[in-house]
């Protein structure tokens, strides 16, 4: 251990004493990367400050937030103004009323929304919703992705959950379990096997249209307009978890760019600018179930914080007046060239899904379209890339089961010295 109470491994050993594994979330442990996690004191624009004062260009992003890159000028000033105001009113505030505004613009499927505090607390409460509005008990969900660990989604999930190898976590009853059919993604004669085998009892479908949390995993042409169809048809109600893809890969998100209309989306990440934050919304008849107009039960005593508010209406103004999504996409096309040619000239197999600014780096020759193409990718050889990216300067995911992301930030300097890193570490395996 260092002397140097401040740097990394002190604060590592420290954290150990009294905090579980050392971290307040599983992948940041390193434990499938091998190795101990580096504490970070500081973040600009690409970069990452260590405790250790390494420079890093990240691709994490805050896993996803960071669309603008770390500490945006625009997003600080409206979270000092706030501030200034207060931190919390218990009541509530006008920022909650611009921030739905802004919401129900951008997204056409949303005709209401509420603001809670995370990601986990959306697909939740959309979850009880839908059971709520249907008055039945059964939800379809697909395996590698992950909704947040709420009892009900914990169940062959993705993120940290599929990285530490507990996909279905302990502490989750069986009787919960049976609750939940997990089915393939990408698979359309599962999915209607599925309703045939549970006639009038499935109360919706979650998943996320654009899978980030098993890799970066694209659905199939026409796979999810037959989702959409098949809840038409038997009466679910379809939840996109777009906590992820939300307003990163187009201001209306996947259902903009699939031209899906869900009935009910979960949003997170850039709409708290970096704070944490979370919300679900939809059509006005469901949503209307929600206390206090209807009997479906949920509440916060933080949701729609002004301070998160203010950096997420922030964030949200800044993807309006720039439109970076044609650049971001220029960006991780180049990043996801340069991996594929440097492993070509390895004889490296390699699979790069990417859309927009969201990407994933399979080491397989299988084309990865759900959970069980995902695990034929290399994990060991991942571990080896992730080290030799971090000693050069580069920090990816600490797992081969997580998206990385690209901020407007990255443009210009940054990504093309990550394309040399990502380059010359694959040139070393």
């Amino acid at each position: 251990m260092s002397a140097n109470p401040s740097t990394s491994d002190s604060l590592f050993a420290r954290a150990k004493q009294l905090i579980p594994g050392g971290v307040n979330s599983p992948v940041r442990a390193f434990r499938s990367v091998g190795g101990a996690p580096f504490f970070v004191k500081a973040a600009r624009g690409a970069m990452l400050t260590t405790a250790d004062d390494r420079e890093l260009i990240d691709f994490v992003c805050t896993w996803g937030p960071a669309i603008h890159g770390h500490n945006h000028p625009v997003i600080r000033d409206a979270i000092a103004a706030a501030l200034d105001r207060g931190t919390s009113f218990g009541t509530p505030n006008p920022l909650e009323v611009e921030m739905a505004e802004l919401i129900v613009r951008f997204v056409p499927s949303i005709q209401k929304v509420r603001m809670c505090n995370s990601g986990t607390e959306a697909t939740m409460s959309a979850i009880r919703l839908a059971r709520g509005f249907t008055r039945r008990d059964k939800i379809i969900k697909f395996a590698g992705c992950y909704h947040g660990h709420s009892d009900s989604l914990l169940i062959k999930a993705g993120s940290g959950a599929l990285t530490h190898g507990h996909p279905d976590s302990a502490g989750v009853p069986a009787s919960f379990a049976r609750e939940t059919v997990v089915l393939p993604f990408n698979d359309r004669t599962a999915l209607d096997a599925a309703f045939a085998a549970n006639p009038g009892q499935i109360a919706g479908v979650i998943l996320e249209p654009y899978c980030g949390n098993v890799g970066f995993i694209m659905p199939d042409a026409g796979y999810l307009a037959h989702v959409r169809e098949a809840c038409t048809r038997h009466g679910a109600v379809l939840i996109f978890d777009e906590v992820m893809t939300g307003f990163r890969l187009a201001r209306g998100g996947v259902q903009e760019l699939e031209k899906i209309t869900p009935d009910l989306t979960c949003l997170g990440k850039i709409i708290g600018g970096g704070l944490p934050v979370g919300a679900f919304g939809g059509r006005a008849d469901i949503m209307d179930q929600l206390a206090p107009l209807g009997p479906v039960y949920q509440a916060g005593t933080l949701s729609g914080n002004p301070l998160a508010m203010a950096a997420g209406i922030a964030a949200l103004r800044l993807l309006e007046s720039e439109n970076p999504y044609a650049r971001l996409d220029a960006l991780g096309r180049q990043l996801r060239d340069a991996v594929l040619a440097a492993c070509q000239a390895k004889g490296l197999a390699a699979q790069v899904p990417q859309c927009g600014s969201m990407f994933s780096i399979f080491f397989t020759a299988t084309p990865v379209r759900d959970y069980t193409t995902a695990l034929t990718g290399d994990a060991p050889l991942f571990a080896r890339f992730f080290h030799a990216c971090l000693e050069r300067g580069v920090y990816l995911a600490p797992s081969a089961y997580e998206a990385g992301f690209i901020s407007t930030a990255h443009d210009g300097v940054a990504i093309g010295r990550a394309c040399d890193i990502l380059t010359d570490a694959i040139a070393r395996l």
